[in-house]
């Protein structure tokens, strides 16, 4: 038996942006005299964008509302990305190897305008069904919204879908999900042990994927 569908994460899965998420921020919220503990970064991954302009504020002291945190951040990652964001390298072969098999969905904490730029970019618009941002369901990763609202988009159960995840929230989204999950621990912020146990299958990179890590 195998999978029905595969989620994919977007970052750092398919685009190397989890750092650029990061120094984004911490600029951000040091140039506007809020402050950015070391905490702060592992605290955010995987948060939706209300989440994470929500902690900038209250947490961070980040002056602005959510709505206005939010939005000056994402103008400077998409100044950032400019036409060419960070594909990881062997990202978009190991996508369009999976989708030869299934259909595919993404499941991401980033902004609908940021995803749409990457899809683009890596040339992959027509291999996804259906990209879901956390900012579209009610809580973010680790919570399994995200992932959920991708199978039923998807038309599938989340118990029949694989995920592909790199971080220690996301990989527990998809797993509170019920999906199989296919763990590529992010260099930069390694998930934790406990999130590392969670995961059925652990690569050394995306270049590693193939269609038979999904076999059940």
């Amino acid at each position: 038996m195998s999978c029905l569908a595969v989620v994919f994460d977007l970052d750092g899965v398919i685009v190397d942006s989890e750092q650029v998420w990061d120094e984004v921020r911490e600029a951000y919220a040091k140039e506007t005299g809020g402050v950015y503990p070391e905490t702060a970064t592992r605290d955010m991954m995987g948060m939706s964008s209300l989440e994470w302009s929500s902690y900038m504020a209250e947490t961070l002291r980040v002056p602005g509302t959510p709505e206005e945190i939010n939005a000056a951040v994402v103008e400077r990652m998409l100044e950032r990305y400019g036409e060419e964001p960070p594909l990881i390298a062997g990202s978009v072969d190991a996508v369009r190897r999976v989708a030869a098999r299934w259909p595919l969905g993404i499941a991401s904490s980033s902004n609908p305008e940021l995803i749409e730029v990457v899809v683009r970019a890596s040339g992959l618009g027509e291999v996804f069904r259906v990209a879901v941002s956390s900012q579209e369901v009610p809580r973010g990763k680790p919570a399994p919204d995200v992932y959920l609202e991708a199978a039923r988009r998807l038309g599938v159960e989340a118990a029949s879908c694989g995920a592909v995840e790199d971080s220690h929230n996301g990989i527990r989204s998809a797993k509170a999900a019920g999906m199989r999950v296919v763990a590529v621990p992010n260099p930069h912020f390694p998930p934790d042990e406990e999130a590392m146990a969670l995961a059925d299958v652990v690569l050394g990179s995306i270049g590693e994927l193939q269609v038979e890590h999904f076999a059940v």
